[in-house]
């Protein structure tokens, strides 16, 4: 067994563990860490394959933003779980319902990609020549030129799923000074500025 083989045995068995883990930890600042850890182990991957942009992009996006942002997160709200955990019974059908058409779908791509005539065809059609041009420079053609309309169709999908959010967790309390932009803008100085006039030997 060589060096690269022994590695990439050991990032994948650590990254599978860390991922059990980050689904049946208790605490849920522990599952963040693991998550933290099944990252790592996933950018040593890439790593050995030549992706080093995208290792890097693992690290910084998903280790540095997303994963500390959880552990955060989860952290200051102090979340009660148990609360949550008490309708897991209700959702539990629909949540295996969407779990197996999910495999069913995960089958088929893999099947299509790995096992089916026309696999090793599809395989080289998306992978360069590592002599003729870098890994980066392949991901930016992939992305922004070959499938620049799924990658746009991707990004709007998320943009919508934030307006979403925005809008489901808004909640207009009463009873708060909020700020009025137009009425700033218009203001005079004589409602602005109020002069005291304050004779000598007396306070404020």
């Amino acid at each position: 067994m060589t060096l690269v083989a022994f590695a990439f045995y050991i990032f994948a068995t650590v990254a599978i563990i860390a991922g059990l883990l980050v689904v049946t930890a208790r605490n849920p600042v522990h599952s963040v860490l693991w998550l933290i850890l099944a990252f790592f182990s996933a950018a040593g991957m890439f790593v050995l394959m030549g992706a080093e942009f995208v290792a890097m992009l693992m690290i910084i996006v998903y280790v540095g933003a997303v994963a500390v942002l959880f552990l955060f997160v989860v952290m200051m709200l102090d979340v009660d779980f148990v609360e949550l955990k008490q309708g897991l019974a209700n959702y539990l059908p629909m949540g295996a319902l969407i779990a197996v058409i999910l495999l069913l779908e995960l089958s088929l791509v893999i099947g299509n990609w790995a096992i089916s005539d026309q696999a090793p065809a599809m395989r080289a059609a998306e992978t360069p020549i590592p002599s003729d041009v870098h890994n980066t420079a392949a991901l930016g053609q992939i992305i922004y030129t070959d499938y620049v309309f799924l990658f746009q169709t991707a990004g709007l999908i998320l943009f919508v799923a934030m307006i979403g959010a925005i809008v489901l967790t808004l909640r207009h309390r009463e009873n708060i000074k909020r700020q009025d932009i137009t009425k700033q803008i218009w203001r005079t100085r004589e409602e602005a500025v109020e002069l005291k006039d304050v004779k000598p030997g007396q306070g404020v």
